[in-house]
């Protein structure tokens, strides 16, 4: 489809705010204060049963940034003083301890990733250090995935070093755009030279899956811009790109108010960068695995998707379909599958937490068996496109989820019955307008006039 044939109609009808459902419920519902007793027992008993089966995910955020991107949402640390790093650690190996005296046998570690923040402001030393903390003392899965977020102007080969010793075989680079005027707007000047070479480094290195990051929406941007950008991105032939649209929620981050709105695409032409992009990786081989993201055939992200084995969570799309993943760090997000906790999102309450002795939970929610069958079609629409409903949901459905397909249906997005719904080809373009429906706790604020600015447009 090309940008002409996506008719500016229904991307404005649809520019709506609307989550990204990396996780459903979404984080602005949960309790401010979550009862961290009944979070330690859900997390034992889901570590129990899921361990020696699939084994477990773990998420690190590591903060900090040289830096300020003023397009980023990210909970994020701006400092140049490096001496952060031994104090951070610290607290995260207090953290960590803290769960390992709740889980009474030794953890299998199925997936390990390493967010921020700039994972690799860290030295290679203190990465070392962080990661023989984590896996001492547990099974690595002989499946395992182990993933680093890196920075293309700061990555070294001593720290791929570092992390291919640990196990680490996929990295992802935060390229965003190759325009000069846009990085230099946002703050993220990094000549294509400098992910040239960290891509050739991270391949030299032993790294079998490299991802980009890039995102559409950006101030300044434009489609000659963005064509210049994807085919700079197509010559270095990473195995995976998240194509993000830019989420714009200034009143949360405050960084986004640095830049002139006015310099910000209209929808039309955000969508029109988008297609622009997925034309073009689509003849270079990508395969749209769904939800801004692609991958190259042979990648096991687009072998998943074909298999119907793909699972999406605070990570994004992974390929690891373990029921718990626990976050360390600040602002970090656990799932177990029956609830969620979310981190103190600032380092003094953070440290304030663990030094305590406690668990730093601020934040979280316990899954009534309303919400897992209201995440499991969410869940299967994002992943595959197609979710079939349980009988036992059929008064919810009708009373909220049907009448708001039926719009949907008539605007070619998706096709439904009593049985089930499938999205169509003009659908993937807006499968967070498409989740929405089965969002009760959005559909239920609206109606009671509690819902402000919350998620970003969905365009």
């Amino acid at each position: 489809m090309s940008p002409q044939e996506l008719n500016p109609v229904l991307v404005r009808k649809y520019n709506q705010p609307v989550p990204r459902y990396t996780s459903y419920p979404t984080v602005p519902f949960w309790q401010a204060e979550p009862d961290v007793t009944e979070w330690t027992a859900l997390f034992r008993r889901q570590f129990h049963e899921e361990n020696h089966t699939r084994g477990i995910s773990l998420y690190v955020h590591l903060p900090f940034c040289e830096s300020l991107c003023t397009y980023c949402g990210c909970n994020k640390k701006i400092t140049t003083n490096h001496s952060v790093e031994e104090a951070y650690l610290a607290a995260v190996e207090k953290e960590w301890k803290l769960y390992r005296s709740l889980m009474q046998q030794t953890p299998v570690v199925r997936e390990l990733h390493l967010g921020g923040g700039t994972p690799t402001f860290f030295s290679p030393r203190n990465l070392k250090r962080l990661l023989h903390n984590l896996l001492k003392g547990s099974i690595v899965h002989p499946q395992h995935g182990f993933s680093i977020e890196g920075h293309p102007n700061n990555t070294t080969a001593a720290h791929l070093a570092i992390l291919y010793d640990a196990g680490f075989r996929r990295i992802s680079y935060g390229v965003q755009d190759l325009d000069p005027e846009v990085q230099r707007v946002i703050n993220r000047v990094q000549p294509f030279g400098h992910v040239q070479k960290a891509t050739d480094a991270a391949r030299e290195a032993g790294f079998t899956s490299i991802n980009f990051d890039l995102i559409y929406g950006l101030p300044l941007q434009t489609l000659s811009g963005m064509e210049h950008t994807i085919n700079s991105v197509i010559d270095l032939r990473p195995d995976r790109i998240a194509f993000y649209s830019y989420a714009h929620v200034p009143w949360t981050s405050r960084a986004q108010r640095l830049f002139d709105e006015r310099d910000l695409p209209t929808p039309e032409e955000k969508i029109g960068l988008y297609l622009k992009g997925k034309e073009l990786l689509q003849q270079a081989g990508y395969v749209d695995v769904g939800m801004d993201h692609f991958a190259l055939p042979g990648d096991e992200l687009a072998a998943a998707r074909r298999e119907g084995r793909l699972h999406r969570n605070f990570m994004g799309y992974t390929t690891q379909a373990t029921k718990l993943l626990l976050g360390l760090g600040v602002s970090s997000i656990s799932d177990a599958g029956i609830a969620f906790a979310q981190n103190a999102k600032t380092l003094h309450d953070y440290y304030a937490a663990v030094d305590r002795g406690e668990l730093p939970v601020q934040k979280g929610h316990v899954m009534s068996a309303e919400d897992r069958a209201f995440r499991r079609y969410i869940l299967d629409i994002t992943c595959t496109g197609i979710t079939r409903f349980r009988p036992e949901d059929g008064a919810l459905l009708r009373q909220f989820v049907f009448p708001r397909l039926k719009p949907l249906a008539a605007d070619g997005l998706l096709t439904w019955d009593e049985g089930g719904l499938e999205l169509t080809s003009l659908g993937h373009y807006f499968i967070r307008n498409c989740c929405a429906p089965f969002d009760l706790y959005k559909i239920r604020a609206e109606a009671s006039n509690l819902a402000g600015p919350i998620f970003s447009q969905a365009i």
